[in-house]
Parts: structure tokens; C-alpha cells; sequence
């Protein structure tokens, strides 16, 4: 075993393991927390995969100014102290017996996979701010757009839904 499939393994536990805490926590603000090192965990990906650009972009956008925003909103609208309604009573059930289904469809589809060839040597251009550039607008115009206009959308969304009423002024 390489020293990169040790970082390879250890990192994916931690991934998984930040993943599940962000799930299980009671409380949202840790739960962000913990998605916030699930990112940088997938940047860290990155890094191993020598896209540097794209393990910056990462950190910058997801775990900086999107975690930011989620925080933002959690602490505005005190959404750490809602109290929650009791789940329903075939809920958990049918919760596992999906992950169980899920765990089946992904060992089946690990075993039946065919033997992993080595990687193809990808080019000094590879994950660099003008290769990213020129795909994201060349091929995936569109897709970018939509994801910019639906930010759009959430931003007014969220000053529409914290704005108050102004208050009539006193003679």
C-alpha cells in the first residue's frame, strides 16, 4: 500500500465521519461546523489529485463564503432552538431499510465493477484557472448560468424573508 492510498484511506474515514456527524448533530450550528471539515476534506481530494485551482475554489467558495451564509441565516432566524415535531412512527424503518438497500446496490456495484486501470497522465494545464475558464464557459454555459441565477433567486429569497415591516412614525 502507496502512502498516498493511506492518505487516500484515512482521509475518506474522516470525510465519512464528519459527513455522519453533520447528519446526527442535534444542534445546526455543529452541523455546519462539521460540513465545513467535510469541505475541506474534499479539498484535500483535490490536492491529491493535483488540482490545486479546484481544492482553492473549494476552500474559498463552499467552506468560506457559502458556510458564512448558512451560519448567517441559522443565527438569524435562531433555527438552533426550534424544537422539533416527534417523527413519525414508520419513519425509522423505512430510514433502514433504504441505508440497507443503499449498502446492498453499492457492495453489488463494487464487485461487479471491472479492475481499475491506472489513471490516465493528465497534462501541467490540468485544473488551472484558464482550463477551468475555458470549459465552464464553453461547455457548461448554462449550467453556470442557472446556478448564478438561482443564487440570485436565494439571496433575494433571504432579504425578502428577513426584511420587517417599517413601523409607522410617531408625531
Amino acid at each position: 500500500m502507496t502512502i498516498d492510498q493511506v492518505i487516500f484511506f484515512g482521509l475518506a474515514a474522516v470525510a465519512v465521519w464528519t459527513a455522519a456527524c453533520m447528519l446526527l448533530s442535534g444542534n445546526s450550528v455543529y452541523s455546519a461546523l462539521f460540513l465545513v471539515l467535510n469541505f475541506m476534506t474534499v479539498a484535500v481530494f483535490f490536492l491529491l489529485l493535483h488540482a490545486a485551482f479546484i481544492a482553492l475554489m473549494q476552500v474559498t467558495v463552499y467552506a468560506g463564503a457559502i458556510m458564512v451564509l448558512f451560519l448567517f441565516v441559522i443565527m438569524l432566524l435562531g433555527a438552533e432552538r426550534l424544537e422539533t415535531r416527534p417523527s413519525l412512527p414508520w419513519q425509522a424503518p423505512v430510514a433502514v431499510a433504504l441505508t440497507v438497500l443503499l449498502l446492498g446496490l453499492m457492495a453489488l456495484a463494487l464487485l461487479q465493477a471491472p479492475q481499475a486501470a491506472s489513471p490516465p497522465v493528465v497534462g501541467p494545464a490540468f485544473g488551472s484557472p484558464t482550463a477551468v475558464g475555458d470549459l465552464l464557459f464553453s461547455e457548461y454555459v448554462l449550467p453556470f448560468e442557472v446556478t448564478s441565477l438561482l443564487l440570485l433567486v436565494a439571496m433575494v429569497g433571504a432579504i425578502v424573508l428577513t426584511r420587517r415591516p417599517k413601523r409607522p412614525e410617531a408625531p
